[in-house]
């Protein structure tokens, strides 16, 4: 492998935090203002939050999860201009700004992904959300595949676990398999809606929480869904799409 996609001045870490089943979660990505009341174990918002925010919800005795894209550009970060045009896709419908990448090219996408998982390490976050690792099936422009889509997500997983960071599983339900035992958790959107929801449980199996949320603009009975939520033994909330800081917790 390159030397550029395993830094020879990183001393590769021994362990990170193991979340277990059964913890309690916010995610509230919408805004950089983190509403920091909320009672949970775990929160998980954005990389580029004031680090006077992750301090404080440490202090409170949280662990505290960072997001960031893996597998679309955002034309709102400030490291937007670093990305060559030639891993840009098509856009990605219903997220203005925002274009699928070429996942391929790990070579080029490194630098940027490597520097992410550097500042989330700095600013000492205890996990990583790589959100749109889902890609293979949708309409990017590249034509990737399930074997594109892993090669990445095992890189990811490679590179965080360097850095002490625990890394979960965005969606992508057709490779619980070939991830559950290098993944750390499980982060779902919509799965009891789609009826999706038990092909998760090979986490909970493994001892590691699936962080499941329903969303406010689809018709589903979150009632029924927390029902569905405690024989799984997720940790499901119901949130607004915009990911703002409101949440209803199953009780």
């Amino acid at each position: 492998m390159p030397s550029t996609l395993q830094p020879s001045n990183l001393q590769p870490a021994t362990t990170w935090w193991k979340p277990t089943v059964g913890l309690t979660w916010q995610w509230q990505i919408g805004n950089l203002d983190i509403d920091t009341t909320v009672q949970a174990d775990v929160y998980d918002i954005d990389l580029y939050v004031d680090q006077a925010i992750i301090d404080e919800l440490h202090a409170q005795g949280r662990k505290v999860i960072c997001y960031m894209s893996v597998g679309s550009f955002e034309d709102w970060r400030p490291d937007k201009d670093q990305f060559p045009a030639e891993v840009l896709g098509k856009d990605y419908d219903g997220w203005p700004g925002e274009k699928w990448l070429d996942i391929r090219r790990i070579d080029l996408l490194a630098p940027i992904m490597l520097a992410r998982l550097d500042l989330c390490k700095a600013k000492g976050f205890d996990a990583v959300e790589p959100d749109n690792m889902e890609i293979h099936t949708n309409n990017t422009g590249f034509p990737l595949t399930y074997e594109d889509q892993l090669k990445y997500a095992l890189w990811l997983a490679d590179e965080a676990h360097k850095r002490g960071l625990a890394i979960g599983q965005k969606n992508a339900s057709d490779q619980v398999a070939d991830l559950v035992n290098i993944y750390d958790f499980a982060i779902t959107e919509d799965y009891f809606y789609y009826g999706d929801a038990e092909s998760m449980l090979p986490y909970i199996q493994a001892g590691k929480p699936v962080f499941a949320a329903e969303y406010t603009d689809l018709p589903g009975d979150f009632a029924k869904f927390c029902e569905q939520s405690k024989g799984l033994r997720f940790s499901t909330i119901l949130k607004n799409r915009g990911l703002d800081a409101w949440l209803q917790t199953c009780p």
